[in-house]
């Protein structure tokens, strides 16, 4: 009798080990092996693989006799998810959806259901159908053609596929789905694999498009293995501060197309609406006087966005201080690295002070470009002086103080003069002509502070 063999998978990063251990062999997490049963280790395809030769053979075929139009994107009838996917969804693609709770992941795609034009599925299972009906009639929408299976099963869910051929379905959520041949409970690292497979299959055997919404973890990336991201062709993160409106969609991975571009929406009555052009919305009042504030244009995929950056130095008082740090929109880790460079090559000194930097709006900010403005703002509280309110900065500051180029400056000066800004702090390198917009080019941090007026320039040693 073949003996039954088990594998122990991370729910984590989704590594794979022989025998359970404490510690996950392959990402460092701790109690995150869960086991999963593997086929018979003596099981076989066939006797001389005459079941491997009952199946019908596959030739390849040349490249060029394939269509093209058949894997041409559809549109959402969402323009901000289409600037996102590069025009739509592919037939027969599947893309994963993920965000925190109470973000729009579903109110976004009941949306995308309702515009979509022919049949459509929405798996449901997390929810029951009249309560999928009641959201879609306190946001006025109509899903006369959108069919609703309340069902957890994969075998239910890909019949279905199968059977109906819809153009779009939706999974909400791949955590909830369940194929029964595995004893294990939804949402375990053999059930999520397992589900999402089967779907793959279903959806590249019928041609439609497929969404799965996925649960995200305290860390904010995407709960279960992570050979479920590979699995997929399209990665989507949906996520916005629950306190603000805004809501912000980006692509992490995307196989018909780049990736890292930017989708706005904000969340009102009537579902998400679309912000095609977000202007004036992450600068604030710019008062003058006010110290700590210097706006950055920044680029985020395709879009050049001009946001305002707050930072407060605070002395810290006693000598047994535990200075305290906090960032929102902005990476812990570059701020470190900004500071030693200020305290290094400009003499501002943030030591023994608690330091925050925040971005306003609930933009978040990834790019070296606001480097030089996230630099003025921590200088301008430390120093208590305030960077003029129609000066715009962008600019990466390396290890030594240099300010250096990063690209796209004339769509940032464009964009900045737009506005109403009149002055711009750009690297030497990125010096640009623009309209209404006085250029001043710094070579390092200590230029950029002298330009800014938070300090005489410093002797030469």
């Amino acid at each position: 009798m073949a003996r039954t063999t088990s594998l122990f998978f991370c729910s984590e990063c989704g590594g794979e080990s022989p025998q359970w251990v404490g510690r996950c062999p392959a990402c460092g997490e701790w109690n995150t092996l869960v086991a999963a049963p593997s086929p018979p280790s003596g099981a076989k395809s066939g006797k001389s693989g005459a079941s491997r030769t009952s199946q019908p053979r596959i030739e390849p075929q040349m490249l060029n006799k394939f269509d093209a139009a058949a894997g041409a994107p559809r549109s959402t009838g969402i323009a901000e998810l289409d600037r996102v996917l590069g025009g739509g969804l592919v037939p027969g693609s599947i893309t994963l959806l993920g965000g925190e709770p109470g973000v729009g992941k579903s109110t976004l795609l009941l949306q995308v259901l309702a515009s979509t034009s022919g049949r459509a599925l929405l798996v449901s299972a997390e929810e029951s159908g009249g309560q999928v009906k009641t959201r879609a009639q306190r946001l006025g929408l109509r899903v006369d053609s959108v069919g609703v299976l309340d069902s957890s099963s994969v075998e239910d869910v890909c019949d279905a596929i199968l059977k109906d051929t819809p153009n779009l379905v939706v999974v909400d959520s791949i955590q909830t789905v369940r194929d029964a041949v595995l004893p294990s409970a939804a949402g375990s690292v053999a059930q999520v694999t397992s589900c999402a497979q089967r779907l793959v299959e279903a959806a590249r055997a019928s041609g439609a498009a497929t969404v799965l919404v996925g649960h995200v973890t305290k860390d904010g990336g995407l709960a279960g293995p992570r050979v479920l991201e590979h699995m997929v062709d399209t990665v989507l993160t949906f996520e916005g501060d629950q306190a603000r409106q805004l809501r912000m969609l980006r692509a992490v991975k995307h196989r018909f197309g780049p990736t890292g571009e930017l989708g706005l929406f904000e969340m009102g009555g009537e579902g998400l609406v679309g912000v095609p052009d977000p202007g004036s919305r992450f600068v604030g009042d710019g008062r003058e006087g006010v110290t700590g504030s210097a706006v950055a244009a920044t680029v985020d995929g395709h879009r050049t966005l001009v946001v305002e950056v707050q930072a407060l130095v605070v002395k810290q008082d006693g000598a047994e201080a535990n200075p305290r740090w906090a960032t929102q929109g902005i990476d812990q880790r570059r701020l470190s690295l900004l500071t030693a460079v200020l305290a290094k090559r400009a003499d501002v000194r943030t030591s023994g002070c608690d330091v925050y930097a925040a971005t306003t709006g609930g933009a978040r900010v990834t790019e070296p470009g606001a480097d030089l403005a996230l630099c003025l703002a921590l200088a301008s509280s430390k120093l208590d002086l305030p960077v003029p309110a129609d000066v715009v900065a962008f600019g990466e500051v390396g290890l030594s103080g240099e300010v250096r180029g990063v690209g796209r400056s004339e769509a940032r000066l464009r964009e900045a003069a737009r506005l109403g800004f009149k002055r711009a702090l750009v690297p030497a390198a990125d010096v640009q002509v623009a309209n209404g917009l006085v250029v001043t080019p710094v070579v390092t941090i200590n230029d950029a502070l002298v330009a800014a007026g938070l300090q005489p320039r410093r002797r030469a040693a």
